[in-house]
């Protein structure tokens, strides 16, 4: 979360589990009712991982704005950088510190068939997207909208009840651990030639999407997508920054970013949506002294990742060093002071 974003306090009103692994956490602001948003927003969180340290994170909000709360859902990573652990272990009645309901996955309101993909807890910004687009062609008829849901078991199709409410039969599940298949390139070519996808899950998916999509030969414009920037090949583990060009050798944690660390150490880093999507905190890698790079952002192509030229300091890491040492990447911050 930016330093200079205005943050207020929200308590904790309810927590719901809706599965072995996803819980959903109702909050309501102090100051006064839940400011709106559009379908797609998420909410940055300063989640608590210690007695005096937070760590930013952005959840999904959920549904259509309406009854004066927020509501969001976080999946439990045991393998992640800590952000849900810390999110699990709080308890209604807590208190938490949040900024303004933001939104990188804008749904456009004039489009005229719409598909949305959601990839297990890539659903959470897609319920209020299929919300309003099901209230659209019901009051007025002009919109076409259907719905895949991908999970791998039955518990993890978490807001189906809600989303078959609002869709009927224009949703259709897929149960990966069945054995059944999502065949995305037929349910693309059953688009009309204008259709948009609205695509959330993880990087796997999104790879697998834009190059179904790419080679249809459909406009990459109607594609849109957001991401979840923290599931890579590799369980976080800590790593070493040498920046050679500001005199620094760093450490960065498993529950820390990159960014984040470059961030405390001082360097200037540019950065906006911090979920691996926009590219702007990219950051030049000049060598790979021990490990492997884990690209966990979907803004560089296959080719560029392949290079191992560039990382995406707000989601990437680097993995995999040798016996009992961190691994160790040379990189070149993006950022030149004027």
């Amino acid at each position: 979360m930016k330093a200079s974003q205005q943050t207020h306090l929200v308590t904790v009103d309810h927590i719901t589990d809706l599965s072995p692994t996803v819980r959903e956490f109702t909050l309501r602001p102090d100051d006064g009712a839940a400011a709106a948003y559009a379908p797609g927003s998420h909410l940055p969180v300063e989640v608590p991982v210690g007695e005096r340290r937070t760590v930013p994170r952005h959840y999904s909000l959920i549904g259509l704005p309406g009854d004066g709360v927020w509501r969001i859902a976080v999946k439990h990573l045991p393998q992640g950088r800590g952000g849900s652990r810390a999110m699990w272990r709080l308890e209604e009645g807590a208190q938490l510190r949040v900024g303004a309901p933001a939104s990188h996955f804008e749904l456009d309101h004039r489009a005229r068939d719409v598909l949305l993909l959601a990839g297990g807890i890539g659903v959470t910004p897609l319920v209020g997207m299929a919300q309003a687009l099901a209230e659209r062609a019901a009051l007025r008829g002009d919109v076409r909208v259907r719905m895949l849901q991908v999970a791998r078991t039955a518990d993890e199709l978490v807001f189906s009840d809600t989303l078959t409410e609002a869709l009927g039969e224009r949703l259709r599940t897929v149960i990966t651990g069945a054995g059944q298949a999502l065949d995305l390139a037929a349910e693309i070519a059953a688009l009309s030639p204008q259709a948009q996808l609205y695509v959330c899950g993880p990087a796997g998916l999104m790879q697998h999407t834009r190059r179904v999509w790419a080679e249809a030969g459909r406009p990459a414009v109607h594609l849109r997508f957001e991401t979840f920037g923290t599931s890579g090949e590799h369980p976080a583990q800590v790593f070493t920054v040498k920046l050679p060009r500001h005199g620094l050798t760093l450490d960065v944690p498993p529950d820390s970013t990159l960014l984040e660390a470059l961030e405390r150490a001082g360097v200037e880093v540019l950065a906006d949506c911090r979920r691996g999507e926009c590219g702007l905190c990219t950051v030049d890698v000049l060598a790979v002294e021990s490990g492997v790079l884990d690209h966990r952002d979907v803004f560089l192509s296959a080719g560029q990742r392949a290079e191992n030229r560039q990382l995406c300091a707000c989601v990437s890491r680097v993995a995999g060093g040798a016996s009992g040492t961190p691994a160790c990447v040379v990189l070149d911050s993006s950022y030149r002071a004027d």
